[in-house]
């Protein structure tokens, strides 16, 4: 099993940044694939960003692309999403998630394990 915590979260101004993490805990020593996910109020949860063991591989939703940047620390298991030059609609509850293997992937069912989320709001 993993275990995963986000922290970073809160309230920001339009054209804001923040950085959230993700610690990780269990079974680390397996090659796990980390990726992020958001869920707004009302909506689906969405992939967001995601990065294989060796950060060799990574995916970007096309519309998050130069203003999101996913990157990990694998000696202290965590990986970290840094969001910039935010806008409103990027208020929503964001997830960290994980899998065993290299293989990325969109899809919710694709990912086995989740953290409980942190909440970002952005408003003036």
């Amino acid at each position: 099993q993993v275990q995963l915590v986000e922290s970073g979260g809160g309230l920001v101004q339009p054209g804001g940044s923040l950085r959230l993490s993700c610690l990780a805990s269990g079974r680390t020593s397996s090659s796990l694939s980390m990726a992020w996910f958001r869920q707004a109020p009302g909506k689906e949860r969405e992939f967001v960003a995601g990065i294989s063991w060796h950060a060799d591989t990574q995916d970007y939703v096309d519309s998050m692309k130069g203003r999101f940047t996913i990157s990990r620390d694998n000696a202290k298991n965590t990986v970290f999403l840094q969001m910039n030059s935010l806008k409103p609609e990027a208020t929503a509850v964001y997830f960290c998630a994980a899998k065993v293997g290299v293989a990325l992937g969109r899809a919710t069912m694709s990912w086995s394990f989740w953290g409980q989320g942190t909440r970002v709001t952005v408003a003036s």
